[in-house]
C-alpha cells in the first residue's frame, strides 16, 4: 500500500504547501504501469459499479472540500421524508445550525428527485457534516479564509508535471519525480509542413511545452485557450498570484510562479512559428499515440504537421495576450514583451493571407486532430487581443465585433476569450470599442447560465446538452463567464453564486458524488487516462488534474473491460484508465479549473 493515498494527498494539501506535501509522502507500492494491470487492480472494484451508481443515489451531494464563509453553501438531498436537515460538527456532532429542505425536484439529466439545503448563513470556520434522517450523514467538509488555496496551487503544478522536455527532479515533483522525456531539439518537418525553406526532413528545435493531455503530443490549439486561461487569471488578480510559492524550479526568482509556468508553454509556442512567413504549425507530435509508458520511455520520431489558420489566429490571440502581461518584468526578460508582440502581428499577417487553411489529418498521423473548420471566433479572438495590447483600431474594425456572439469557452469555440478580454480592459480602450455591445455580450451569456442555474433541481449550471466529452471544463467555462458578469455588475450576487455552483460540482456536488479532481476529496479520481499517472508505478495519482468528467456518447466502452455505470448523461463516468472518454486529463479542462478556484477566492466577500 502506498503511503501517499489520495486521502490523505487532500488532507495535507489542505495544511501544507503542495511542495511539503510532495516530499513527505513515500513510494507507492501497486502497479498501475498499463492498461492490463490496471484492469488486474480495478475489476473486482468495478464490477459494483452499476450498485454503486444505485446508492450514491441516495447520498448527500456537497462540495468536498469546502466553503469560504461568505459563499454561497448548497447541499443535494436525496428524496427522503425528512423536511429539514441539520449541520452539525464533524468532531463532536454539536448541532450548529438546521433550516427547511426545499420541496423535492427532477433533475432530468441525472434521472434523481432531490431536495435541497440552504446554509449560505453559517459563516463561522470550521468543520461540518450535514444531516438528514434516512440518508448517511454527509462528508466532512470544512468553512475556512482559504478553503480553495491548496486546490489552486496544485492545479496550477499539475502543469508542471505535464512539462515536456524537463526533467522532474525530486526537490520539485517529490514521489512522482521522472527522467527527462521528449527534448524535441531534433524535430523533423513533416511533408505537410514542408517548404522551400525548411524541407520535409529537415530538423528543426522545438522544447518545451506540456503534454497536452493523457498523451505525450503538443498541439498549438489546445495550448492557446489553456495559456491564455492562465494569463487571464494572473492579469485579473495579480495580488492572489503574487506571492504564491508552488516549488517549481523558477520558484525563487522576480517573477510569479504561474507565470514562470505559463512561460515554459510559451516559449515552446514561439518555437512553432516559422520564421520565413509568420505562419504557425498545427502540432508538435509522434505518428501514434504512445503507450501506457513514461515520457523517457516514447523515444519515436517526432514532427512538426501542417501549419493551419487556427494555429496562427490562437497563437497571435495568446502571444498578444502575453506581451502585455509581461511587460512588467522587462528587466526579468529583456526583450520578450516586444517579440511576443511581433510575433503575433506576423501570425495575423499569416492569416489575414491564408484565411481557410483547414488543418487535415496527414494519412500517416494518428494522434489529436484538433480540427476546427469555423474560424470566424479565432479571427475576433486574435483580432480582439491585438486590438487591446497595440491599440491600433484597425484591430478592433477587423475583429467583427458586431455580428460575433458569445459563447461558453471551448477550444473550437473561442470567441468569449475576447469578450472577457474586452471586459477586462474596457476602461482602457479606444473610441472605436462599442463598451455597451462589450458588457452586453458578456451579460447575455451569463444570465442564460444563472437561469439554468436558478431554476436546477441540483442547483447547477449544467443541462443535458453540455455533457460533452470535458464536461467538467463546460461547467467550469460557465463560471468563467458569470465571474466577467458578476465584476461587472457586483451588486448583482446571484453570478458569483451561480459560479460557486460550477466549483462545487466539479469537487462532489454531483451525481456521482466524486471530486474529479485527482487527490482532492473524500471520494475523488483515482485512475485518470493519464500516461504518467498509470505508468509510474505509484498508486496515487498525481494530484491537482481534473478528469473530463460525465458524458453519455461512451466512445471508449468497447475498449474498457469494465462497464459503466449508467447511460444517464450525468452518470456516464467511469474512474479507471481506459475510459479517455470521460477520464482522460487535459490542460485546456485544468486552466479553468485554476481561473475560477482563484476567482471565487479573491472575490468572495
Amino acid at each position: 500500500m502506498a503511503l501517499c493515498t489520495p486521502t490523505r494527498l487532500m488532507a495535507g494539501l489542505a495544511m501544507a504547501s503542495l511542495s511539503g506535501l510532495l516530499l513527505g509522502c513515500g513510494s507507492g507500492g501497486s502497479d498501475r504501469s498499463a492498461a492490463a494491470s490496471s484492469v488486474a487492480v480495478n475489476s473486482s472494484a468495478q464490477a459494483t459499479t452499476s450498485s454503486a451508481a444505485g446508492a450514491s443515489a441516495q447520498l448527500i451531494k456537497l462540495n468536498q472540500l469546502g466553503f469560504l464563509p461568505n459563499s454561497a453553501k448548497w447541499a443535494v438531498v436525496p428524496d427522503v421524508t425528512a423536511t429539514r436537515f441539520i449541520l452539525v460538527d464533524a468532531a463532536t456532532g454539536a448541532e450548529a445550525f438546521s433550516a427547511d429542505l426545499t420541496v423535492a425536484a427532477t433533475w432530468a439529466e441525472a434521472g434523481e428527485k432531490v431536495k435541497l439545503a440552504d446554509f449560505s448563513s453559517v459563516k463561522t470556520p470550521g468543520s461540518y457534516r450535514l444531516r438528514v434522517a434516512g440518508s448517511p450523514d454527509s462528508h466532512a467538509f470544512s468553512i475556512a479564509e482559504n478553503v480553495y488555496g491548496a486546490v489552486t496551487a496544485a492545479s496550477i503544478k499539475a502543469f508542471y508535471f505535464n512539462r515536456n522536455s524537463a526533467e522532474l527532479l525530486p526537490e520539485h515533483a517529490g514521489v512522482y519525480a521522472r527522467p527527462l522525456g521528449h527534448p524535441d531539439t531534433e524535430v523533423l518537418i513533416h511533408a505537410s509542413a514542408a517548404t522551400i525553406e525548411r524541407p520535409e526532413g529537415s530538423v528543426i528545435s522545438s522544447p518545451k511545452g506540456w503534454y497536452d493531455a493523457g498523451d505525450y503530443n503538443k498541439y498549438i490549439v489546445n495550448s492557446g485557450i489553456s495559456t491564455y486561461s492562465l494569463l487571464a487569471a494572473y492579469e485579473h488578480y495579480p495580488e492572489f498570484f503574487a506571492t504564491q510559492n508552488l516549488n517549481i524550479p523558477e520558484s525563487n526568482d522576480n517573477i510569479p510562479d504561474l507565470l514562470n509556468e505559463a512561460l515554459w508553454n510559451l516559449e515552446w509556442m514561439l518555437t512553432m512559428q516559422d520564421p520565413v512567413d509568420g505562419g504557425v504549425y498545427h502540432k508538435l507530435t509522434n505518428k501514434n499515440f504512445d503507450g501506457t509508458v513514461m515520457p523517457h520511455q516514447a523515444t519515436t520520431e517526432r514532427y512538426v504537421v501542417q501549419k493551419s489558420t487556427a494555429a496562427a489566429l490562437d497563437f497571435a490571440a495568446v502571444m498578444a495576450t502575453a506581451s502585455r502581461v509581461f511587460a512588467a518584468y522587462e528587466n526579468e526578460l529583456p526583450g520578450l514583451s516586444a517579440r511576443m508582440v511581433a510575433a503575433a502581428e506576423s501570425a495575423w499577417q499569416w492569416a489575414e493571407a491564408n484565411p481557410a487553411v483547414i488543418y487535415q489529418q496527414p494519412a500517416d498521423i494518428k494522434t489529436g486532430e484538433y480540427g476546427d473548420r469555423q474560424l470566424a471566433d479565432e479571427f475576433f479572438w486574435a483580432a480582439a487581443e491585438l486590438y487591446i495590447t497595440t491599440r491600433k483600431d484597425s484591430y478592433y474594425q477587423a475583429s467583427n465585433a458586431a455580428n460575433t456572439t458569445a459563447t461558453v469557452p471551448s477550444w473550437g469555440d473561442v470567441r468569449s476569450l475576447g469578450w472577457i478580454s474586452l471586459a477586462h480592459h474596457r476602461a482602457q480602450l479606444t473610441a472605436a470599442a462599442d463598451q455597451a455591445l462589450i458588457t452586453g455580450r458578456i451579460q447575455g451569456l451569463a444570465n442564460q447560465s444563472r437561469s439554468v442555474w436558478a431554476g436546477s433541481a441540483y442547483r447547477v449550471t449544467m443541462q443535458t446538452g453540455d455533457f460533452i466529452w470535458g464536461s467538467n471544463s463546460v461547467a467550469l467555462g460557465q463560471a468563467m463567464i458569470l465571474l466577467q458578469a458578476y465584476r461587472l455588475n457586483p451588486s448583482e450576487r446571484d453570478y458569483l453564486d451561480a459560479a460557486q455552483a460550477a466549483l462545487d460540482y466539479v469537487l462532489g456536488r454531483n451525481a456521482v458524488d466524486t471530486s474529479f479532481v485527482t487527490g482532492f476529496g473524500h471520494k475523488s479520481t483515482l485512475h485518470p487516462h493519464h500516461r504518467p499517472s498509470a505508468a509510474d508505478k505509484i498508486e496515487a495519482p498525481i494530484p491537482g488534474f481534473i478528469a473530463g468528467g460525465p458524458q453519455p456518447r461512451q466512445q471508449d466502452k468497447d475498449d474498457c473491460p469494465v462497464s459503466y455505470p449508467s447511460a444517464i448523461p450525468a452518470k456516464s463516468y467511469l474512474d479507471h484508465y481506459c475510459s479517455y472518454a470521460s477520464n482522460e486529463i487535459a490542460i485546456n479542462w485544468n486552466a479553468p479549473l485554476v481561473y475560477v478556484s482563484a476567482a471565487l477566492q479573491v472575490l468572495t466577500k
